[in-house]
């Protein structure tokens, strides 16, 4: 059946479709993609946050699928479709991350490491944490691998030695992969000989990559908030 999208009727019956399509792909015939097609299509369409929940964390524990264990570690991280839990967002980020899924890698290492305000309670774990975020980096997550380049510049008081060396390679990842703050980091190391054999050239090179990643991000920004002003009008 074709439907034409400028009807309000048909875009209605292709949604409620979809929800029909997806139900019977989890339910009926036990697809994992399915079940997480569900979850998405019960938080974004139908904004059933509750019932999206159930269908991420049964998808999760019953066939390990990652995204799933994903959006259910985010909710209860948020409190979202559930009571706020941060030491179950933990766990389903760490199964999550075992399932290969990099940002779940990225948001458990954060919870060992840092504080925030609902996750003041939970005792810092640079061990554990480095090693999430080391997945996260190795499944080329650029903010991860910025991220503990800045430990080891930093050290952390009895628990992380500054490693200017290890916070070279890192940033020098990130930097490759595209963060901009990275190539500003190696940018320095060049230019002071951190880490890395001095060398103004290079200092000079990976200054200006940072330069061009910044204009970049300026123009798309700026496009983005032009197409949305003509959205409005």
């Amino acid at each position: 059946m074709a439907f034409d999208m400028k009807k309000e009727e048909d875009v209605k019956e292709f949604i409620d479709n979809l929800g029909i399509e997806y139900r019977f792909g989890c339910f009926s015939e036990g697809k994992p993609d399915s079940c997480h097609l569900l979850g998405d299509y019960l938080e974004g369409v139908k904004k059933d946050f509750e019932k999206a929940a159930k269908v991420y964390r049964s998808n999760c524990d019953e066939s390990s699928f990652a995204k799933s264990c994903y959006k259910y570690a985010n909710y209860n991280f948020l409190g979202k479709g559930c009571k706020q839990n941060m030491e179950e967002a933990y766990c389903y980020y760490l199964k999550g991350c075992t399932a290969g899924d990099y940002d779940s890698c990225l948001n458990g290492g954060l919870m060992c490491v840092s504080h925030t305000p609902t996750n003041d309670h939970r005792p810092k774990n640079y061990e554990k944490g480095l090693e999430l975020l080391d997945k996260a980096c190795t499944g080329n997550n650029a903010f991860s691998c910025y991220y503990i380049s800045g430990i080891f510049i930093q050290g952390v008081k009895d628990a992380v030695s500054k490693d200017m060396n290890k916070a070279f390679d890192y940033s020098m990842k990130a930097c490759n992969l595209g963060n901009m703050y990275a190539c500003a980091n190696i940018s320095q190391m060049y230019r002071k000989g951190d880490g890395v054999k001095k060398d103004e050239t290079k200092s000079d090179e990976f200054k200006k990559k940072a330069l061009d990643m910044q204009d970049q991000f300026k123009e798309q920004m700026q496009l983005q908030f032009q197409q949305g002003s003509q959205q409005q009008l």
